[in-house]
């Protein structure tokens, strides 16, 4: 049962290149009374965020150069205590408060980890082979239908993170922790939210970015395959 003062809620936000959003980021949680500290990892950021964060009254951890998301949870979990982890994306901007939502179901013990299910986007990105391929693989290896393999948004009990054996370093990280999580036979809740954050187009950049993605969620679910 969550007591405030006894039970730790701590924000982690793996953060690349975030200069535009993370400061708005951050003090939308600052604003959630249930967060008892809020930890952010610069994973090699070449832009200003930084400078940023390390002015923030919070936690901040840099890494010298880019590792990856998972690498940068797990370096945050290195070096925190605590009883419930709060994941969040640095590009959420103010919609950041609405991982309160997810908080909730998770302290109540309603389910042992919540993840933000997001509002459908404004613009058109790829053709969603990323996200197709996310969801096959959980079903695949847990015989569970997750709509919301892809999202970074999410609330963990304790005692998941600590019998979790598989974090990728990379972009396989939240399919790897959903697997995990729901082999384990823990609970799982997916959240309305009214969150937004950066979204990607049709562009060079975008298709190679989720290629880079989809080939990181390939591998994972090879490895993931032996891990069962």
């Amino acid at each position: 049962m969550y007591k405030k003062g006894k039970s730790r809620i701590v924000a982690v936000i793996p953060a690349y290149n975030e200069e535009n959003t993370i400061e708005n980021t951050i003090n939308a949680l600052k604003k959630i009374s249930l967060v008892d500290d809020i930890v952010v990892v610069d994973d090699g950021s070449s832009d200003n965020t930084w400078n940023i964060i390390n002015e923030m009254n919070i936690q901040a951890i840099r890494l010298n150069e880019n590792h990856g998301k998972g690498y940068a949870i797990k370096e945050a979990l290195k070096k925190i205590d605590f009883n419930y982890l709060v994941l969040v994306d640095g590009d959420l901007g103010e919609t950041s408060s609405e991982i309160e939502k997810l908080i909730y179901p998770v302290i109540e013990n309603v389910v042992d980890v919540s993840i933000a299910k997001f509002p459908q986007p404004k613009k058109k990105g790829g053709f969603g082979f990323v996200k197709k391929l996310a969801r096959y693989g959980v079903y695949k290896y847990t015989g569970t239908k997750i709509n919301t393999s892809l999202s970074g948004q999410r609330v963990y009990n304790k005692k998941v993170i600590d019998n979790m054996c598989y974090i990728p370093d990379r972009f396989g990280v939240e399919v790897a922790m959903t697997v995990e999580t729901l082999r384990m036979g823990y609970t799982v809740g997916e959240i309305d939210v009214n969150m937004s954050h950066r979204e990607t187009g049709r562009s060079i950049r975008d298709f190679t970015h989720r290629g880079k993605q989809f080939l990181d969620i390939f591998v994972t679910l090879i490895k993931l395959k032996f891990k069962g």
